[in-house]
């Protein structure tokens, strides 16, 4: 079995590309803290395909908080210099949103104010 689950913080922007078959592919990398030790990070590459890639170019910047559901897969691939490069990455088969567009100023819900002053809630 080959499932992760990761929850992180974008360390830049997602770059978005088109495969020679049209097929919409979503890269950008995430830092997750580890749970127990001395505050040490991991980082970890991802790539979203089709729709996915497209909904996480278009709503996720440096910064989003988001939790991946996927699977690790390592490739390889030869560089322009001649050599053979190897890469481990995460697909993601799933990706939440877990910031709002807009709230690294502040928390978009928090800032909401009622219509009508008089409602009881």
């Amino acid at each position: 079995m080959n499932k992760v689950i990761l929850i992180g913080n974008l360390t830049r922007d997602p770059e978005l590309t088109k495969t020679s078959n049209d097929n919409s592919v979503c890269k950008f990398s995430i830092a997750v803290s580890r749970r127990w030790g001395a505050n040490e990070t991991d980082y970890f590459n991802v790539v979203a395909w089709r729709g996915q890639a497209e909904n996480c170019s278009k709503y996720l910047r440096k910064g989003s908080k988001v939790a991946i559901s996927g699977s690790i897969q390592n490739r390889t691939y030869d560089a322009n210099d001649g050599t053979k490069k190897y890469v481990t990455e995460i697909v993601a088969d799933e990706v939440q949103f877990l910031s709002t567009k807009g709230s690294d100023d502040g928390d978009a819900i928090g800032d909401m104010k009622p219509v009508d002053d008089s409602l009881p809630f």
